[in-house]
């Protein structure tokens, strides 16, 4: 008799097409039956949720419920309800810190709400206010930088205007380009306005009309590594630059031209940076605020570079240019 209910009871809970009346099997227990109107989750035969189609709060509380009871576990659930598993797990992590209200909120992150701790947004704040970027702060706390930035703008600040500073030896109306970065008797022009974005150049560029980029700089602060500049003028006295054109002249149209490939191994060499490859971890807009270009050339373009200046043969005639440049010579 027993044996006859049961069997009767399993039919008419678990049938054998679990499409015929929109059923779906969680596991050997549990089903999840629907009419287009209304689902309703069984568990040995037994109701313990239903809810209408579309209240996605209830809909959510039945698969907390699922898996909180043990009924089933995450990646059961999620597939017989048509979610991921991490869906899932983001219903069980609301419910826990919300309960069933919790269960209420759209997906994504609430609009207008700030992603960081009040602690750390005073601590946004404190670095702001000594001037640290917002690469570095969102480094430094963890997070996003683009969470660093609503911070700040929330919190209505705005960043400084630095003076755009001069380098030892240099006139109070020198060019703003920093002529030290220009090769005796060449004068670079930029057909571009803004320094960070050099894209009328880099056309030019490919078009072949420029052999080498001007240098713009843009006023920043908090810039890693700058100090290296302090050594510009030494080695402009040096005839580094001068001697390089008059030994290879040019390495034809390019936007990173002679000037400013030899640049940026001087630079490499001044940070430590031992090889080409060693750039990869490296800011590249920061190595190109430095020298006065919108990013720093890629790996690959430095060694195309050096490739061709190796080829030419000249590395002999360029040591003995400097050596009789830099020799000492009594007053």
């Amino acid at each position: 008799m027993w044996a006859w209910q049961n069997k009767y009871s399993s039919r008419l809970f678990f049938p054998d097409d679990p499409s015929d009346g929109g059923a779906r099997f969680i596991n050997d227990r549990c089903l999840l039956r629907s009419d287009g109107v209304h689902r309703i989750v069984l568990v040995t035969g037994l109701p313990i949720a239903s809810y209408a189609v579309g209240d996605d709060m209830a809909e959510a509380h039945a698969m907390v419920s699922l898996v909180e009871r043990g009924y089933a576990d995450q990646k059961n659930v999620a597939c017989a309800f048509g979610y991921s598993s991490r869906t899932v797990r983001r219903h069980q992590r609301r419910f826990e810190d919300g309960g069933i209200a919790a269960l209420g909120r759209g997906s994504g992150y609430p609009k207008g709400r700030s992603r960081l701790k009040v602690s750390r947004t005073k601590q946004v704040s404190r670095l702001k206010t000594v001037g640290v970027p917002n690469r570095e702060i969102a480094r430094k706390l963890g997070v996003n930088e683009k969470a660093v930035r609503k911070v700040s703008r929330r919190l209505g600040w705005k960043s400084p205007v630095a003076g755009q500073m001069s380098l030892p030896g240099t006139a109070d109306d020198a060019d703003p380009n920093m002529s030290a970065f220009c090769v005796e008797g060449e004068s670079f022009i930029s057909h571009d306005t803004d320094p960070t974005d050099r894209r009328i150049d880099r056309l030019l560029a490919y078009l072949g009309l420029i052999d080498d980029a001007a240098p713009m700089f843009a006023p920043v602060t908090g810039l890693p590594k700058a100090a290296v500049l302090l050594a510009i003028p030494a080695l402009v006295s040096g005839g580094i630059l001068n001697s390089a054109r008059s030994v290879y002249g040019s390495i034809g149209p390019a936007f990173y031209g002679l000037r400013s490939c030899l640049l940026v191994l001087l630079l490499m060499a001044l940070l430590r940076i031992k090889r080409p490859e060693a750039l990869k971890e490296h800011v590249p807009e920061e190595l190109g605020a430095i020298i006065g270009l919108d990013s720093a050339p890629e790996v690959k373009t430095l060694r195309r570079k050096l490739t061709r200046l190796a080829n030419l043969g000249r590395a002999s005639e360029l040591g003995h240019k400097l050596g009789l440049c830099n020799t000492w010579q009594p007053e």
